[in-house]
Order: structure tokens, then sequence, then C-alpha cells
């Protein structure tokens, strides 16, 4: 795959008479993992959804690979290769595990090695799994779909440690434009070359490498407490 990237320039969002994102500026280069942290409320959340194009900008622009995608409808994004897996609302509870699979295509082996925890339930109505088996369903979903962005909102909720990591390691090898949004940097990325931007109240207050995050008291990108 060749390389790709997704950005927002001077981003704008509102929800009602609140501005969520106040002239937000971040760029994505893929293949290659970015992190937006920021405690809730920051505007992670929000600044996915507007790369997604699920929410509207009222100022500022979304560039894909240089071209402004600011009034592709999101059905548009997603035809050209743009996946969002959702905090929320990720699976269809009603149905099983192996036809949630299925909605994005014939279930593969890469699908189920990525999360073998998945091969007994596959029968299972995925609203009665927990949490951290709904993220990993939702997750083996994407994955396979050989994404040119792929948007993660925080992707390991509910999961137990090891499968964190496992979780965060397949999402730094793809060969894809990943982000993800996260309320702190997990350590296994500290290891990894990722870039960070930390987000307070809708504005960017870091952007660096993830090595060069520290998250101290006195640091103006602090967050996650």
């Amino acid at each position: 795959m060749t390389g790709t990237s997704i950005a927002l320039r001077h981003a704008r969002v509102r929800y009602g008479p609140l501005e969520a994102l106040h002239g937000v500026t971040l760029v994505a280069p893929g293949p290659g993992l970015t992190v937006l942290l920021g405690r809730n409320g920051s505007g992670r959340t929000t600044a996915l959804r507007a790369l997604a194009g699920t929410l509207p900008l009222c100022g500022g622009a979304v560039a894909w690979d240089g071209a402004d995608v600011t009034r592709a409808p999101a059905h548009e994004r997603a035809r050209r290769g743009l996946r969002l897996v959702p905090e929320r609302r990720a699976v269809f509870g009603s149905l099983t595990v192996r036809e949630n699979l299925e909605l994005a295509g014939p279930v593969t082996d890469f699908a189920l090695d990525a999360y073998p925890q998945l091969r007994p339930l596959l029968a299972r109505r995925a609203g009665t799994l927990s949490g951290g088996e709904q993220r990993m369903l939702a997750l083996a979903r994407a994955l396979p779909a050989h994404a040119r962005v792929l948007l993660v909102d925080e992707p390991t909720q509910g999961m137990a440690p090891s499968v964190a990591a496992h979780t965060y390691e397949l999402l730094a090898a793809l060969d894809a434009c990943v982000v993800i949004a996260e309320q702190r940097l997990p350590p296994v990325l500290r290891r990894r070359a990722a870039f960070v931007y930390a987000l307070r109240r809708g504005t960017v207050v870091f952007a660096g490498e993830a090595g060069e995050w520290t998250g101290s008291p006195g640091s103006p990108g602090r967050c996650g407490e």
C-alpha cells in the first residue's frame, strides 16, 4: 500500500451553540500510528468523527492526501477506504459474533487469528459478550478490511492488559494510516514510532513523538487524571 495521510486544518466543530474544536490542526501520516490524547471533553472523539465525516465542520477543512474532502459524506470516505471504530455501538448486539464478522465480508482466518478468543464465541450474540470481547469483535471486523485510514476510539477499553498490548501491536503493524483516541498514552506505544497530539478543551496543547510525551504534572498536555 502506498503512503496516505489524513489531516484537520484549522477545524472547528459545534454541538449546537457550543464549540468543541477550536481551530484544530493535526496531520496523521501513514502507514503509521497517530494517537489523540485527552480526558473526556477534550475533543479527541470529536476530532475522530470529524475526520470520518460523521460530524460536519463549521470551519476549516479535512484533507486526505492533500485533497480537500470536507464536503465528502461519511459513506464516500468509507468507500474510499476509511474505517471508523467508535467507542460505543461498534457491534450489533442482536447478531451473533459470526454474523457481525460476516457484515464486513467472509469470516477469515486473519480476523480470528488476530483474536483467537472469538473462535469459541462465534455462535454467541454479540450483546452477551463482555466489553473487552466486544472491542475485540469490533476490531476483528475492521482489521481484514485493508483500510487506507483506520480511526479507532479507545481500542482496548475493557480488555485484559495482555490483550490490550497485543491490540496495540496489531494496530501499529498495519500498512495503513491509523489514528486512535486515548485518555492516556499506553506504555507499549512509548517504544513505538507513534506521533502524539494531546488535546485540552478543543485545542492542541502538545504535538510530538510518543517518546517525548511525559504527561508530567507541569506539562500543558497532561491528561487522563
